[in-house]
């Protein structure tokens, strides 16, 4: 009982830094931006400002992440020379 377990960990680090990056996976539908590899954004908002957004993007047609996501590209478009 004093051996270690021959059965490998619950979780195995890869041998090099590459490989802990994941890479872009390309997504089905949507816009060429989105269908790009993305990242979570958590923001705090009021319940009423949370009902509001909820209305609006249900009357454009839209659901609110890519709602907001168009926002957020039209307010922060990428500067020259940036890459992504």
């Amino acid at each position: 009982m004093t051996q270690r377990s021959s059965k490998r960990a619950f979780i195995a680090r890869p041998a090099d830094p590459e490989r802990w990056i994941k890479s872009p996976e390309q997504r089905s539908g949507g816009n060429g931006d989105a269908a790009a590899f993305t990242a979570r954004l958590t923001i705090d908002i009021t319940p009423a400002l949370r009902g509001r957004i909820k209305i609006v993007a249900f009357q454009r047609g839209l659901t609110v992440a890519d709602m907001l996501r168009d926002l957020l590209a039209r307010e922060f478009p990428p500067a020259e020379g940036d890459q992504p």
